[in-house]
């Protein structure tokens, strides 16, 4: 058994506004619909993942010092998550609008609060130093700040007071539409500064940064970059395609759950994978945990759904240790 030291999560903890309209939004008009508000964020998502699959987690971010940072607070602590915050008086913290489709697909309109406004020198130093591995989204990546903290966190991980340096890193390229608007060679020349040693893409977002058409030749051209990555690629119904320099390429298929929400389904994937591959370092065996937990994620409503006993029935089909999760009744 590999030690376990923590995860950390660093970047976005904001407010989440779901809303699945019954009907279609006419300009001028009205609907009804389900909405529900709650604590988001990739990072903290995928925080809250690693722990519920029963991995210790640390979220690192920066929130507005008001009601929504309160609660976005007590959910992450709530599920044993531990928090290093930066409170902030002069931003809010970030809230974001997720407009889901009757297919279950969603669209994210993000207000740019507190966790955009991250600097280096209020990043928890002796946090990053301690921890066993880093994970990154490329919401912390797209604009500065709070791009130049997220480049400092990765450097203190890979470093230590002794000079051992033995933390991985993980990197969720986060949004095709955002590396598109950044332009794709821009990018790239972001990510290429980023010592990940996983990478967590979903379809689009290989398409996106790699210019290929096809998932495979999207894998192909990422390995081929980054030949020292673990590669996994997110493929939603069709489940997971990876491949690293000590992981020949397998796919690993998705359950057969019905869509409800895509909202936090990839976060909650990352989280699982991770508790597991941190655990046991076997890239095939965390992405069977993490199809699975995924697939729970996307057959109900929002990003962090209340456990229930097909959650338990799933982890405990590939145990860890003890899992943080309480069936909701």
């Amino acid at each position: 058994m590999i030690e376990r030291k923590p995860l950390v999560s660093l970047g976005d903890l904001n407010w989440d506004v779901l809303a699945k309209p019954d009907t279609m939004l006419l300009s001028g008009g009205d609907t009804t619909g389900r909405l529900e508000l709650s604590g988001g964020g990739s990072a903290a998502n995928l925080a809250v993942w690693a722990r519920r699959c029963g991995y210790p987690s640390t979220f690192v971010g920066k929130i507005g010092r008001d009601r929504f940072g309160e609660l976005a607070t007590a959910e992450l602590q709530a599920e044993g998550v531990e928090t290093e915050l930066i409170l902030s008086t002069e931003h809010p913290t970030g809230v974001v609008l997720a407009l889901i489709d009757r297919r279950g697909q969603r669209a994210m309109l993000t207000g740019q609060g507190a966790d955009w406004e991250l600097l280096p020198g209020e990043l928890p130093e002796g946090v990053l130093r301690a921890a066993g591995h880093l994970h990154l989204t490329a919401w912390s990546l797209f604009r500065d700040p709070p791009r130049a903290s997220a480049l400092a966190a990765a450097l203190l991980s890979k470093s230590s007071r002794t000079g051992e340096g033995n933390a991985t890193l993980s990197l969720d390229p986060g949004s095709f539409q955002m590396i598109q608007q950044m332009g794709r060679e821009n990018f790239l020349k972001i990510v290429d500064e980023v010592p990940f040693d996983l990478l967590f893409p979903n379809d689009d977002e290989a398409r996106a940064m790699s210019g290929c058409a096809h998932s495979a030749d999207a894998l192909s051209w990422l390995r081929e970059r980054y030949p020292h990555a673990l590669v996994i690629l997110k493929m939603d119904a069709d489940g997971a395609l990876i491949e690293g320099p000590d992981q020949p390429r397998v796919q690993v298929a998705a359950t057969p759950d019905t869509l409800t929400d895509a909202t936090g389904a990839g976060d909650a994937f990352g989280g699982a994978f991770l508790a597991g591959w941190l655990t046991h370092r076997d890239a095939a065996k965390a992405a069977q945990l993490a199809v699975e937990v995924g697939g729970w994620v996307v057959s109900r409503f929002g990003a962090r759904p209340p456990a229930d006993a097909e959650l338990l029935a799933r982890l405990a089909r590939h145990p860890l240790e003890a899992a943080r999760v309480e069936v909701s009744l």
